[in-house]
């Protein structure tokens, strides 16, 4: 039995894990990171490193972990989708013989473990797929020759303090330890951080040319998916199933997952603004409000439809819903560069407090607080709330900024109103590219108004016909 066990150990360590096939062709190109890379080093000052770690592995239950999730930053400069990785970019040129000014550590090959948990890059793949020049094992980080403290300024963002540790020294805890070491760090320096916030925000902002053929794809699919539900709908459809077929759609499209944890609630569900359990069994003669986004190669969407769950609107939902879709459309009416980022809320504000007043829903104008409780607008791209500059009034739209446009309406049980405003819960969500005079709505496949929504309704849908047996 011993030599059998001992026969398959060395099997298993002479294992070839080869390339994976049929992949798909639209990914972000190395010279799309590398061109990051190269803007990010034209902001930083002279005699500076940048360090960018990879994001933590993070437990599921017991020894299976949550689908690994990469830094969108390390991803952004080096494309690189593995954890337990670090990324060190220079000002200036380093080394005498041979000169570079980029670096990185990544995990290293190992058939065993790949034949359990997938393929890995290891340095000669990160070499040749993303075109960083000098790629080295996470193990060699603790002896290559550096020296942080020559170095009149560090750039690195806040370090993690609830990752595991596996005792190697090699993954991303020791990768921590060793560069904390190296530049004597005992107390993070809020220089640094500050820096490497406002550097990388200052870059992710803007969207380039090959970021918003990803960001289109991912918003017109999610659009789809949305279409889609408004025609399968109905009042015995569950929340989950609902969210089923959002999920399904971005799987059929070719999006990894979903931007954000989905938020698919009907009535009183629909007036918590992060519902995320989705179990509700029957959605009734309610509103169906659904905040669900596609990620796809990185990028997520992130679209909101709210619907009636029987094909048509009662006079009560119809009145909120149009006064939700007035404030959004007085929002696009400034989207452009150069309009403030504040008075997209602003704007939102004022038409609904006016709207809601009317209505007799709330008495006073500063009221509308009570029901429309968050802000209009945020950044969108790699994350669904992205990085941006944000510095107050004095923040201004750019061209080429991804930004949502989403009023929203919520009116739980036991509001101080009358009794048939309740349960309602409305919100339209767009996503909105800046141009110098004007915008463009990523997200207009979806239909937004009223009637537009029920005569989607009254199409039929595919799942409609799908019969599955009882259990």
């Amino acid at each position: 039995m011993k030599h059998l066990i001992l026969f398959f150990l060395s099997l298993l360590t002479t294992v070839q894990v080869f390339s994976q096939k049929n992949l798909p062709t639209d990914y972000l190109t190395k010279e799309f990171h590398k061109g990051r890379r190269e803007a990010f080093r034209a902001l930083m000052p002279d005699n500076s490193v940048a360090v960018i770690f990879s994001y933590p592995e993070r437990v599921f239950s017991r020894d299976i972990n949550y689908i690994f999730h990469q830094n969108p930053d390390m991803y952004y400069l080096s494309g690189y989708k593995e954890p337990d990785a670090v990324l060190l970019i220079f000002k200036e040129a380093q080394g005498t013989a041979e000169t570079y000014n980029e670096v990185i550590f990544v995990r290293e090959k190992d058939a065993t473990k790949e034949m359990w948990t997938g393929r890995r890059l290891g340095a000669d793949g990160t070499k040749s797929q993303l075109g960083i020049a000098k790629t080295f094992n996470g193990k060699d980080f603790k002896n290559f020759d550096i020296d942080f403290k020559r170095f009149k300024t560090l750039i690195y963002d806040k370090i993690p303090t609830d990752i595991g540790n596996n005792k190697s020294g090699n993954d991303l805890f020791g990768l921590f330890e060793t560069f904390k070491t190296k530049a004597g760090i005992t107390k993070e320096d809020v220089v640094s951080l500050d820096l490497f916030r406002t550097i990388t925000s200052t870059l992710r902002e803007i969207k380039t040319p090959e970021e918003l053929v990803l960001m289109r794809k991912s918003v017109q699919l999610s659009c789809v998916a949305h279409n889609e539900v408004m025609k399968a709908v109905g009042p015995d459809m569950s929340e989950n199933e609902a969210e089923g077929i959002h999920t399904y759609i971005h799987r059929r499209y070719g999006a990894e997952a979903e931007g954000y944890s989905p938020i698919v609630g009907a009535g009183a569900n629909g007036c918590i603004l992060h519902y995320s359990e989705n179990n509700s069994t029957k959605m009734e003669n309610q509103l169906l409000l659904m905040d669900v986004g596609s990620e796809y190669h990185g990028y997520s969407a992130d679209v909101t439809r709210t619907i009636p769950a029987n094909g048509k609107f009662s006079e009560e939902q119809k009145a909120i819903y149009q006064l939700v879709y007035d404030a959004q459309e007085a929002v696009f009416a400034i989207c452009k560069e150069g309009t403030p980022l504040v008075d997209l809320n602003n704007t939102a504000k004022e038409v609904l407090a006016k709207g809601l007043l009317k209505l007799g829903i709330i008495n006073d104008l500063k009221d509308v607080n009570l029901y429309y409780p968050h802000g209009c607008s945020h950044f969108l791209g790699l994350d669904v709330h992205d990085k941006g500059n944000f510095k107050g009034p004095e923040t201004l739209l750019k061209e080429n900024m991804i930004l949502t446009v989403e009023p929203g309406i919520y009116i739980s049980p036991n509001s101080k109103c009358d009794k048939k405003w309740w349960n309602i819960g409305v919100r339209i969500e767009d996503d909105i590219l800046i141009k110098k005079n004007t915008y463009e709505n990523l997200s207009i496949d979806s239909p937004r108004k009223w009637d537009e929504i029920e005569a989607l309704a009254k199409q039929k849908s595919t799942f409609n016909d799908m019969v599955f047996p009882k259990i």
